[in-house]
């Protein structure tokens, strides 16, 4: 009787003893992004990754995989769900393969500041919208900055609308965005990300459109020569964890993820605004021909986009769509 109490004994301190070992090994997060290292977008990741460390005292900590190390964002999404990837930052444009209203901020000329993308992703309308993921296995965080879209090709300098036209232009793979280029009378070509570089380098694509901080951190003024400022889009970008890894975690890790999330997210929009001057420098000296779209040019730009903008209102939502213009109105009165 005594021995097997005692071998009863050693098993539940073996057990005991295991189970601190196991607690007190950190737990590692995977966190994906398509950006290249020292882009704005991984600059918040890092930040975020040094929160949850500090936050958590070390039982947390967060590996960062940049510049598409994990896959397309497509790949990552099914990773999310799947759970075999813990987090990752992408437009918020491409959950609309799953969620149908975020198709709402890949709307051309939708924001016409920072401050107005401030107000309306840190508000009501978009915390709705993450919430809206959790369904589809997703649970959206905060949301980075990866800025206003700009127009590059390796033909000509493009001073007017009709300058696009003929262009062979590689855009993120969603009906939106198609639509768009096919209306200025261009050749969309939806390509993932890591793909776009070599793309442009056999001449397979004549052109691109990304912000400052991308077309910069992924080289692309070595294989494009003509860059033209037309911000016609403006992109967040999600923050998002697997919901299969957020619910085996304690309310308490959630917190930490959750804090971290909104402060590496105002670090972040920092770092990206203060760059873009810098960002539009460099390339200049990195030899490429930067030109501005005239405004009565935007505005024929944005004409056009009328009914691209129509025919997704519909595929959206009018309530969605409305819902976004009347944050817009209050903000612009």
């Amino acid at each position: 009787m005594k021995r097997k109490f005692l071998q009863s004994m050693l098993v539940t301190v073996t057990s005991l003893a295991l189970a601190a070992v196991v607690q007190a090994q950190p737990r590692t997060i995977k966190f994906a992004n398509q950006n290249a290292k020292g882009h704005p977008i991984v600059q918040g990741m890092d930040k975020f990754a040094e929160l949850v460390e500090q936050k958590s005292g070390g039982r947390l900590k967060v590996q960062v995989f940049a510049g598409g190390a994990l896959g397309s964002d497509q790949a990552n999404v099914s990773a999310l769900q799947g759970g075999t990837l813990e987090m990752a930052a992408m437009n918020s444009g491409i959950f609309a393969s799953v969620v149908k209203e975020f198709a709402v901020y890949d709307f051309p000329f939708m924001f016409a500041s920072p401050r107005e993308a401030d107000v309306v992703l840190d508000g009501p309308f978009g915390r709705q919208l993450h919430a809206k993921l959790e369904e589809k296995g997703l649970v959206g965080l905060a949301y980075y900055e990866l800025g206003f879209r700009h127009i590059t090709n390796n033909r000509r300098p493009i001073q007017r609308v009709e300058d696009i036209a003929g262009l062979k232009l590689r855009v993120i793979p969603n009906p939106i965005n198609v639509d768009w280029v096919s209306a200025l009378g261009a050749n969309p070509t939806p390509l993932p990300f890591p793909e776009l570089y070599a793309a442009l380098e056999q001449r397979a694509v004549d052109g691109q459109e990304n912000p400052l901080a991308t077309i910069w951190g992924a080289k692309f003024y070595e294989v494009q020569k003509y860059l033209t400022l037309t911000y016609h889009q403006y992109n967040p970008q999600s923050v998002v964890v697997s919901k299969k890894f957020w619910d085996s975690l304690s309310a308490e890790d959630r917190r930490i993820l959750q804090e971290a999330a909104v402060e590496s997210a105002r670090f972040q929009r920092e770092q990206a605004r203060s760059a873009v001057a810098g960002t539009l420098d460099n390339l200049k000296k990195a030899g490429m021909q930067v030109t501005e779209l005239p405004a009565a040019e935007v505005a024929k730009m944005r004409e056009r986009m009328k009914p691209v903008i129509a025919k997704h209102t519909a595929a959206v939502g009018e309530a969605t769509v409305a819902a976004l213009q009347a944050e817009l109105d209050k903000l612009r009165k």
